[in-house]
């Protein structure tokens, strides 16, 4: 992990670098995505199962597609008691923090009879992705379903890849009990994002797409908005955090790690005012590799993608960070709420040294679906509103619309609409006789 100083030549150069992992330098795999969105729009579910047998060795089929209650029964039975009552303490948390993102349908009226307001409803049916194979993620099934029964979605429909043997992850399928999913199937991959997204005579369509997954879920999702909703095209995952001489180097080493291990493109930056801290830091975090079980991943994240940025004054820390807007922003400073309220632009922000970034991934409440590529400039992380139509109301009396008529049609006209003015127009015209 690199040590440099912090300049605005190497704070671009840095973001320059960091910018190679974004989404959108995944073109040498869009045809083959293409062409499996193709398949399933013509095919149906011939071309999944085929893509399913293909990619993941199992020999799948109307009969076997979707998991059963006795499947989900023996999900519960096969984890242990402990963790299903984490699960459970995670939703809880998660389903605490977005209740308080709801908002109600509103109407205001005035004197002259002008009704304006907005109607917020639910999406009627959601569709969730949730990795599978080796990897296993009843965190992300969570902070992805949760939002959504907050919000009130009438069905959530999710997908995840099963193993060659056509069994899905235990703690995914307990996951989804506790979170509320209606129906699960077992695929994965682009295929099962365009199923959910035109429809097969096993997979239902949606409304929207939620969800993580490789770089052809991704594609696959980017293609096929439009035809539906989708969250976001996730990047690799990323953290920054902002130390100063009073930040413990073993906590800040331990919780850069927390992201490297993720992949080879994830990005675990630290800036500091301290030189000690700074130098601290990469002794513990050369000491945590000779430990961690995904050592040779970190270092591959940390060589391409890992940094010490050494800034000359905290001031010059945040305006760095606002700069990179990290989807995860950590604080280690004397007055962390204070350096908080500088900051711009973060996926979420963790403040303290007992707010470690897992505290998020897993537990407190707010969603780890998060804006990354230096898109929290302007995306949001997950939430219920993701998962809401707002709908506009507009009634005008007669009253109303005459005080405001001319102002229209001229409107119209100068637009070269004259269909617009002539709606408008034909209401007064016996008064302009």
């Amino acid at each position: 992990m690199r040590t440099i100083k912090l300049t605005p030549e190497s704070q671009q150069d840095i973001l320059d670098n960091l910018l190679k992992r974004s989404p959108n330098h995944y073109g040498e795999y869009e045809s083959v995505v293409a062409q499996i969105i193709t398949a399933v729009r013509e095919r149906g579910d011939e071309a999944v199962f085929e893509y399913t047998k293909e990619f993941d060795k199992w020999d799948i089929n109307a009969d076997n597609i979707r998991v059963t209650n006795d499947e989900i029964e023996e999900a519960f039975a096969h984890t242990e008691e402990e963790f299903i009552k984490v699960i459970q303490r995670s939703a809880d948390n998660i389903f605490d923090f977005h209740r308080h993102q709801m908002h109600n349908s509103w109407i205001n009226t005035k004197p002259d009879g002008t009704i304006l307001g907005q109607k917020l409803q639910p999406i009627a049916v959601s569709g969730v992705y949730i990795p599978g194979g080796k990897a296993a993620y009843p965190s992300s099934l969570l902070m992805n379903v949760v939002p959504a029964r907050v919000a009130g979605v009438k069905k959530i429909i999710m997908v995840t890849p099963a193993g060659a043997d056509g069994k899905v992850n235990a703690g995914t399928l307990v996951a989804a009990r506790i979170a509320g999913v209606d129906e699960i199937y077992k695929v994965g991959g682009a295929q099962a994002i365009a199923a959910m997204a035109f429809g097969t005579k096993s997979i239902p369509r949606v409304d929207k797409i939620t969800g993580p997954g490789n770089i052809f879920v991704a594609l696959a999702k980017k293609a096929c908005f439009g035809y539906v909703g989708i969250d976001s095209i996730a990047g690799p995952s990323e953290i920054l955090v902002i130390a100063d001489e009073t930040a413990n180097p073993r906590y800040v080493a331990a919780d850069l790690l927390s992201q490297a291990e993720h992949d080879e493109l994830a990005s675990a930056i630290l800036i500091t005012t301290s030189e000690k801290l700074a130098k601290e830091t990469a002794i513990q975090i050369d000491g945590f590799l000779k430990e961690l079980s995904r050592a040779s991943i970190i270092r591959a994240s940390l060589d391409q993608y890992g940094y010490i940025l050494l800034a000359d004054s905290l001031d010059d820390a945040i305006a760095a960070a606002n700069e990179i807007a990290s989807e995860h922003l950590e604080i280690l400073t004397k007055n962390p709420f204070e350096v908080m309220t500088k900051i711009e632009n973060a996926g979420a922000i963790f403040l303290g040294e007992y707010s470690s970034e897992p505290l998020g991934d897993y537990y407190a409440g707010p969603n780890h679906i998060l804006p990354t590529n230096g898109t929290a400039k302007f995306f949001s992380p997950l939430n219920v509103d993701d998962f809401l139509k707002k709908t506009s109301i507009i009634s005008y009396s007669k009253e109303a619309l005459q005080r405001a008529h001319k102002d229209i049609e001229l409107f119209a006209e100068k637009e070269g609409l004259t269909a617009h003015a002539n709606s408008i127009r034909v209401r007064f015209e016996k008064e302009s006789v």
